[in-house]
């Protein structure tokens, strides 16, 4: 197989140009655009990265703001079905550093796998393009410091896909929550669901229609199992977090927004599984977060899937399903909402996950347009997917941690400190 090992000079030589224009971010940006294209002479190219399910999921979102004009992935087949389905005009590779070098890309979205995330954000943001990711954000905290520096010397427009924060029953409860609807918040509890157990699994010969070597990337060369590939990957630590960074990402976003605070200390109980080439991430897993706001969060695998906001004067309840507790039985008047400008609160209440991806996607393009800070930024993002990586640092050392959030490190303990980054594979190192 050729091998695909990224050469850092000469990608760091054909990205420096653009990497050397800044723009200033404005405000948070207060727009929610409709499921419409733009006027023609305005529709932008968008290319996309990591075409398997939730990457064509986004990249159909974006095709009503812009013209699908070049698609990357390293799996041949699943390449040539986004190809097909996206009017077969596109042009098609397999390195997402072809992708990038086009002149008629403006912006990329991002749908691959977890530990190909940061870097491939931080080439396009060299490159000059605005960014939709994928979440979560992340492999490391490390990553996540990386990302912010890059993104506010590119001035380039970055969104996570935390679709949630654009989701009306989430936005309502954070709302009411930090208006002071429940008293003064004491708790917050998030249940996530439990992480898949299985294995061992059988090592394969890699299926030609795959480059399993550039797949792998930043984490260590292994022989092919498909269980490790497409997505079950989020079952392996070495990709990625289990529930904590998958779910989490979500939940423990919308917990942490809702608060208002950002962990200072960490304990978390999970049994680790040992199964030779099987999963490895965390079963029975509890976490303990007590925030610098005085707030104590805690996230665990069992129980009904969403956010608890306890205040000393009632609850809130919120998934994406339900919103409910005593604070809702009000009616909560337009006037009340004066943290943001929530345009979607006048709408009928909306469908389901595709309706909230399409006003994600629409912020997303309002941004890009307005230059102004989308609604799941890179720091509220960062912030965010450090607290997952926080808890699952906990479990897999197994006792409790004191977090520095300003320093951004542990205090006192140098094994947990060497956790907050992971080595790199020569060739695909972020830089």
């Amino acid at each position: 197989m050729r091998s695909y090992a990224l050469n850092r000079r000469q990608w760091i030589s054909q990205v420096s140009a653009a990497a050397s224009t800044s723009m200033v971010f404005g405000a948070l940006s207060s727009t929610q655009a409709e499921d419409k294209p733009r006027d023609a002479n305005s529709r932008i190219g968008v290319g996309a990265i990591g075409l398997r399910y939730q990457g064509a999921v986004i990249t159909e979102k974006a095709a009503a703001h812009g013209d699908i004009v070049a698609l990357a992935d390293v799996d041949r087949e699943i390449l040539e079905k986004a190809k097909s389905d996206f009017g077969g005009k596109s042009a098609i590779m397999e390195d997402y550093r072809d992708l990038l070098a086009r002149d008629d890309v403006d912006v990329v979205m991002i749908g691959t796998p977890d530990h190909w995330h940061t870097k491939m954000v931080i080439d396009a943001c060299r490159a000059g393009k605005d960014v939709y990711c994928e979440k979560p954000l992340t492999l490391t905290i490390d990553e996540g410091k990386k990302l912010r520096e890059v993104v506010k010397e590119t001035g380039r427009v970055v969104q996570v896909g935390s679709w949630q924060r654009s989701d009306i029953r989430f936005r309502t409860a954070v709302e009411m929550v930090r208006q002071g609807w429940v008293g003064k918040l004491q708790k917050v509890d998030v249940v996530l669901g439990k992480n898949k157990t299985g294995g061992p699994f059988a090592t394969q010969p890699v299926p030609k229609i795959l480059n399993w070597d550039m797949w792998q990337g930043q984490t260590p060369d292994v022989p092919y199992i498909p269980e490790r590939c497409h997505y079950t990957f989020r079952w392996w630590y070495e990709y990625s977090g289990g529930q904590m960074t998958d779910w989490g990402a979500h939940h423990i976003d919308i917990a942490q927004w809702g608060a208002g605070g950002t962990p200072v200390e960490i304990e978390g109980t999970a049994k680790m599984p040992s199964v030779e080439d099987g999963y490895n991430v965390a079963v029975d897993y509890h976490v303990t977060y007590r925030l610098d706001n005085g707030v104590e969060m805690t996230v665990a695998d069992n129980g009904r899937n969403g956010v608890m906001f306890t205040g000393d004067k009632g609850r809130i309840f919120v998934n994406r399903g339900t919103l409910d507790g005593a604070p809702t039985e009000r009616k909560l008047p337009r006037e009340d909402f004066v943290l943001y400008d929530f345009d979607n609160l006048e709408r009928p209440e909306r469908a389901g996950k595709l309706d909230a991806i399409v006003n994600h996607m629409g912020n997303f393009f309002d941004c890009v347009a307005s230059r102004k800070t989308p609604v799941s930024d890179i720091e509220s993002q960062h912030r965010s997917v450090s607290t997952c990586h926080l808890g699952n640092i906990s479990m897999r050392l197994g006792k409790k941690l004191t977090w520095d959030p300003k320093g951004e490190m542990f205090v006192g303990d140098d094994e947990a400190n060497q956790h907050l980054s992971r080595p790199q594979r020569a060739g695909y190192e972020t830089v």
